[in-house]
């Protein structure tokens, strides 16, 4: 790997909050990120946010497609599920991916530079899983269709990619998709079939943090849009559901973990506190906290994004050569 330099140990934890902790690199990713924001038209609803989402006008820009992707479609509780692969010559592991996007917008396809990256430095296949979407197809189908994706593997990597170990993962709301689908797993008995969880920014709180709430004019997400997002995701659950929100949910005897954050992410709390929840129920957890990263900030260009991305590689490398 590049030789980034690892933000997330640079400091004792509570300096990585200081003013001084963030680089001039990264704050003018960020002033060009909130002058991006400010000049687009908000869409009119979720359907029409879908697809200038998935091709990077919506602020985030997405990672270059691969054209070594392909897709095969595997039978889901409600149809067929699309899985996007990506796969290195001679693969030591898999990692399934679940794309974020509140729930309501994203997919499976603009993932591909980082999930390739993970490839070359981890020795990871990738599969990354299209489930259905709120509010058309709210909870569970999100999590019904990712342990359909996630049992097709467990039966099939073998075949398909020559290797057992696997790892799950996912950014905002793909975080907590992944984790339901890890727990839903081992109340099954099939959870063991997981070795690590990669959980990127997770949304894991529907009902909101104390940092979601105080949060206002934040990128992508704050306290006046979440509560839409999560009524379109929740409908008529209770929005601290433990299927809804990862963090109610007994996280007991579940792989190590990764969790990965910004410090003026208006999520940070959400992962703060899995952090410490997953630890609490006995599993292993890392946390890698970046100054002055936003909601999205490892998919935004310089230092921090690299980071972050060769970090998240990394853990995925050395859980695997543990095994």
């Amino acid at each position: 790997m590049a030789n980034t330099p690892d933000f997330a140990r640079f400091h004792a934890l509570h300096d990585i909050f200081r003013p001084e902790a963030v680089s001039a690199e990264t704050h003018a990713v960020n002033d060009r990120l909130a002058a991006t924001l400010a000049s687009l038209t908000p869409p009119a609803d979720f359907a029409a946010a879908r697809a200038p989402y998935s091709r990077g006008e919506a602020g985030l820009p997405p990672f270059p497609r691969s054209p070594r992707a392909r897709t095969l479609e595997i039978a889901g509780p409600a149809g067929p599920v699309t899985l996007r692969i990506i796969a290195p010559d001679s693969p030591r592991g898999v990692y399934l991916h679940v794309h974020g996007g509140g729930f309501t917008v994203g997919s499976n396809d603009t993932w591909d530079g980082l999930l390739e990256m993970f490839g070359r430095e981890a020795g990871m296949a990738s599969v990354s899983v299209a489930y259905r979407l709120a509010p058309e197809d709210p909870f569970p189908a999100g999590v019904d269709d990712c342990v359909a994706a996630a049992l097709w593997l467990i039966d099939n990597a073998q075949t398909e990619f020559g290797v057992s170990w696997l790892a799950i993962g996912g950014e905002s709301a793909g975080a907590n998709l992944a984790v339901s689908t890890l727990v839903r797993l081992r109340d099954m008995g099939r959870g063991r079939a997981f070795s690590a969880a990669n959980l990127l920014f997770g949304w894991f709180d529907v009902s909101m943090t104390p940092s979601a709430r105080a949060s206002s004019g934040t990128p992508f997400v704050d306290h006046a849009n979440l509560p839409i997002y999560a009524a379109a995701y929740a409908c008529a659950a209770d929005l601290r559901d433990p299927g809804v929100s990862a963090l109610y949910a007994d996280l007991s005897d579940l792989p190590p973990a990764f969790v990965t954050v910004g410090t003026i992410d208006p999520l940070l709390d959400d992962s703060l506190f899995m952090h410490m929840r997953w630890q609490a129920a006995g599993n292993p957890s890392e946390l890698a906290l970046y100054p002055g990263g936003n909601h999205g900030f490892n998919a935004l260009e310089g230092d921090l994004a690299r980071a972050a991305n060769e970090g998240m590689a990394r853990f995925l490398d050395r859980s695997c050569r543990s095994a």
